[in-house]
């Protein structure tokens, strides 16, 4: 193949209108440029691409958010390109409003939180924890080992601000550096026929909520459900720590209790007992509070609320101190609910004091001001416990006040509570804490479902 002669102008376009030339052109055939005075090709001097003084057409700026003082950020992924290695540069979205979500993964919205800004991460929603692909070396191993316990999750979880990268064992983010939700931020729990949810909410830095759910078997074989929620009392030392003790210690008790035919009154009462004593004993440990740096400061002792719930042999016993509550919720609902709790709190007492009507005495400041709950500089301890029998089927919802104060009236708690909550206590728990979630989530949130069958006279006869 034969070259193309090259004109003797030394140009291949026309300097005025970019016209195409052939060999030999004196003048531009488009433009009529005289080509003559055009200085013949050599050496020369490097010269810029464009020629000085000509119009540069730059890509039109990227548009203004709506009530932004700034343009658009362009990022990599705009302008493809190649690294000093010559690879190709990444292309994934690069957010500076949020978080960045996975290629492919739309993020689920952290509920209640707004538009970050270049400045932080929008607070992670806990519940949005994606699972990433183990690395080569655990997907190419031996078989799990039956019973074996499994590698933390954070071990191999993406993080939940940034959605790319993952989480070290320290709980923080290789890629951006984010603290990752921990255990207690949300919990679910299902045993038999009860459940129970515990969310930190919107508002606090951690959750200082706890609950325990079981169930067991009295002697005549018969089945037993039992629930236990308590709230930290956040003005306290460890308060978290404080209401994971007593639930633990209450779920103990009663799974000793009730299988050797103590009453499940008696073996509430005890249980509140035994989770008072599991409190104190916090006071007791030496270190804890960090009292050894200033032994001046002064430090309320670990505390906390409790209110628990047993369905057994036909009977529905409640017992509580502080003011978590618990609700009767038929599943007739064309049946009253009932609140089976009274607050120790200085609404509760203005209320039974004849001083103020229920709605001004929880309308003022000092309505959850409690008076009654488990820790070492209470007052004397006095559990309140009560058995009932109801007549019809339904469930108890036992919660902490995250929850009740966006359903305080037990009309209110029915209308919040699914129709299916006897049959789908998890859903149904998921449910109510995500009506507290929508109301604002000011407080973390527990609430533990104990379904209540009533069995038709009759039924089982011969």
């Amino acid at each position: 193949m034969s070259q193309k002669p090259k004109p003797s102008h030394g140009l291949a376009a026309c300097p005025g209108c970019a016209e195409p030339l052939e060999s030999g052109d004196r003048f531009c055939g488009a433009c009529g440029y005289d080509l003559s005075a055009v200085p013949a090709a050599g050496a020369e001097p490097d010269r810029p691409t464009v020629a000085i003084g000509t119009p540069v057409t730059w890509p039109d700026a990227p548009p203004r958010d709506p009530g932004s003082l700034s343009t658009m950020t362009q990022h990599p992924g705009d302008l493809p390109g190649t690294d000093s290695g010559g690879r190709d540069l990444p292309t994934m979205e690069v957010r500076t409003d949020g978080p960045v979500p996975a290629p492919e993964t739309p993020p689920a919205p952290a509920a209640g939180s707004g538009a970050g800004g270049d400045f932080e991460l929008a607070a992670p929603d806990p519940r949005t924890a994606v699972q990433a692909d183990p690395p080569p070396a655990l997907a190419q191993g031996p078989a799990a080992t039956p019973g074996a316990t499994a590698a933390p999750a954070s071990s191999a979880a993406l993080c939940v601000a940034c959605r790319a990268g993952r989480v070290d064992t320290d709980g923080y983010c290789e890629n951006c550096g984010h603290a990752q939700p921990r255990e207690r931020d949300h919990m679910e729990r299902e045993a038999g026929p009860v459940a129970a949810v515990s969310d930190r909410g919107l508002r606090h830095h951690r959750n200082e909520d706890a609950f325990a759910v079981s169930t067991t078997t009295l002697p005549d074989g018969s089945p037993a459900a039992l629930a236990i929620v308590c709230d930290g009392v956040s003005s306290a030392t460890r308060p978290d720590d404080a209401s994971a003790a007593a639930a633990a210690a209450a779920d103990a008790s009663l799974l000793a209790a009730l299988p050797r035919g103590t009453h499940p009154q008696q073996a509430m009462h005890e249980a509140i007992v035994a989770a008072a004593e599991a409190v104190n004993s916090l006071a007791e440990e030496p270190g804890q509070d960090g009292a050894e740096h200033d032994p001046h400061r002064h430090r309320n002792a670990p505390a906390c609320t409790i209110v628990g719930s047993i369905v057994a042999d036909g009977l529905l016993v409640v017992g509580w101190v502080g003011d978590s509550r618990a609700y009767w919720v038929p599943n007739d609902r064309g049946t009253a609910s009932v609140r089976l709790t009274e607050d120790d709190s200085w609404a509760a007492q203005m209320v039974a004091a004849g001083l103020m009507n229920e709605a001004e005495a929880y309308a003022d400041e000092r309505a959850h001001a409690i008076t009654g709950w488990l820790g070492a500089d209470s007052y004397e301890l006095e559990p309140h416990t009560a058995s009932f029998k109801p007549d019809h089927s339904g469930v108890v919802v036992v919660c902490t006040d995250g929850l009740w104060n966006y359903a305080e009236g037990p009309e209110d708690m029915a209308r919040v509570v699914p129709a299916d909550a006897a049959d789908r206590p998890l859903h149904s728990a998921q449910v109510l804490v995500g009506h507290a979630l929508d109301g604002g989530g000011h407080d973390n949130i527990t609430v533990a479902l104990v379904p209540f069958t009533v069995t038709p006279q009759g039924a089982g006869s011969a």
